[in-house]
């Protein structure tokens, strides 16, 4: 028995190379969820930290399922890139933190 389609159901195929965009000057450039501010790493991170791509769309509802599951993917199509990016990330962060608390430090002892 053959399966008939609907010309309806068939113009609502999704081609998922437009899921994922990187656009100089947005995010940095980094790889994004078309449409949205959203990083791949962003949905690498919450993924990593335990959360299923159904718990990303709950906590982020401006997402379809579909998009995540392509950030996911391209996650795993670059994971040694993206983990190597969050890393820097998370470096900076630090960098920069400890500049601020060295700063406010200073700032209390002069205010002294």
């Amino acid at each position: 028995m053959r399966a008939k389609f609907s010309k309806q159901a068939m113009q609502t195929i999704t081609d998922i190379g437009t899921l994922i965009v990187s656009t100089p000057g947005t995010c940095g450039g980094c790889p994004r969820i078309a449409g949205h501010r959203i990083t791949v790493h962003n949905i690498a991170i919450d993924f990593n930290a335990g959360m299923k791509p159904e718990e990303i769309v709950v906590q982020r509802p401006q997402l379809m399922l579909a998009q995540v599951y392509a950030a996911l993917a391209y996650y795993y199509a670059n994971q040694e890139v993206i983990y190597t990016e969050i890393a820097a990330e998370i470096e900076e962060y630090d960098r920069l933190e400890a500049e601020y608390t060295a700063k406010r430090q200073w700032a209390k002892f002069v205010c002294i």
